[in-house]
């Protein structure tokens, strides 16, 4: 069974900083994009950037220069460094991760269960 798990979420003062952690556990071929999501209060899940397995970023425009996505491959890992932080930032940040169980098998999407992240104006 694959597992997401995040890790770093916080208060955070506006203008502050917060890095966002999640590791991808279980048994598993191989993990391809994965990427951050967020969910505020009464809005849709929304794409806050992702990364391919060669290391390509994605952004959404809203955390362009400001957010910075990477990845440990040999960790199955995946992080999310957040500078400047808004009070419109706040939501609840999921990890997703597109991982293929085994050799032949689909890629499926998997979720992590979420971090809250509060920015404080």
């Amino acid at each position: 069974q694959v597992q997401l798990v995040e890790s770093g979420g916080d208060l955070v003062q506006a203008g502050g900083s917060a890095r966002l952690s999640c590791i991808v556990s279980g048994r598993f071929f191989g993990i391809y994009t994965m990427g951050w999501y967020r969910q505020a209060p009464g809005k849709q899940r929304e794409l806050v950037a992702n990364i391919s397995s060669g290391g390509s970023p994605n952004y959404a425009d809203s955390v362009k220069g400001r957010f910075t996505i990477s990845r440990d491959n040999a960790k199955n890992m995946v992080y999310l460094q957040m500078n400047n932080l808004k009070p419109e930032d706040t939501a609840v940040y999921y990890c997703n991760g597109a991982v293929r169980r085994w050799a032949g098998a689909p890629v499926s999407n998997y979720w992590g269960r979420g971090t809250q992240v509060t920015v404080s104006s």
